[in-house]
């Protein structure tokens, strides 16, 4: 199979996967079973790097419930910076780590975010997704999700390293992407292969984790109706699977 029929192919499964009819969590399952039956060798390779992280404790030292998450000043997709001083002065906060536009899995976790941002609205909160991509690169997973909520650029992964979000991608994993035509580096406009455990975390209007969800398996998010119960009344955590 060449690389561009299996591009083809995955962009196929990533479009019926964020459509199904079906919580997040069985849609992202589909992806990963779609990938294994298209490339093997390439779950594999994923396998492997997700067994690395666990084993070395990724994620481990993340903020968890009841911790106060470090202030940001990012650029949104649009150029202009935003800080979360500001963004919690609108009320309640999802922040969201995802990986960027070329991914298939935070494509679907993108789009289950913006169908619920009307419920989130409605709860008096509001959301924020950060990749490690430029503002061009996040404009596009934005339109993409038909999202309403700001895209923020933490290029070389900065705030992510800050709360020890922040993954190495070995050789092996970086020559499967580059071999799947994901070569990341011009989307972060640097030669750091360095992408954020993708990890969601549920703010209260100080600033105040009251829900949180962080797993190195990149194939996994927070499930929406996790998120909107931790933004209720009497919030919990999420599973956090370190």
């Amino acid at each position: 199979m060449t690389v561009l029929s299996l591009a083809e192919e995955l962009n196929a499964c990533t479009h019926r996967c964020r459509t199904m009819d079906a919580p997040l969590g069985e849609r992202l399952s589909a992806m990963a079973d779609d990938v294994r039956r298209l490339a093997p060798d390439f779950a594999d390779i994923v396998d492997r790097m997700v067994d690395r992280l666990r084993r070395g404790g990724a994620g481990e030292g993340a903020p968890d419930v009841g911790d106060k998450l470090p202030p940001f000043v990012l650029p949104d997709e649009t150029g202009r910076l935003v800080s979360l001083t500001k963004l919690l002065a609108g009320g309640k906060l999802v922040v969201a780590f995802h990986r960027g536009h070329w991914c298939p899995y935070c494509r679907i976790g993108a789009a289950a975010l913006a169908g619920i941002e009307p419920e989130v609205r409605a709860m008096g909160a509001h959301m924020v997704i950060i990749t490690p991509e430029t503002e061009k690169y996040n404009k596009t997973l934005k339109t993409d999700a038909g999202a309403n909520f700001p895209y923020l650029s933490d290029i070389d992964c900065g705030y992510a390293l800050e709360l020890n979000l922040a993954i190495m991608i070995n050789d092996e994993k970086r020559d499967a992407m580059k071999s799947a035509g994901w070569d990341i580096a011009k989307f972060h406009n640097c030669e750091n292969w360095i992408l954020p455990i993708p990890a969601t975390f549920v703010l209260d209007e100080a600033g105040i984790v009251r829900g949180c969800f962080v797993d190195p398996d990149y194939r996994k998010r927070m499930d929406v109706d996790d998120l909107l119960a931790a933004l209720g009344e009497q919030p919990r955590a999420a599973s956090i699977a370190v």
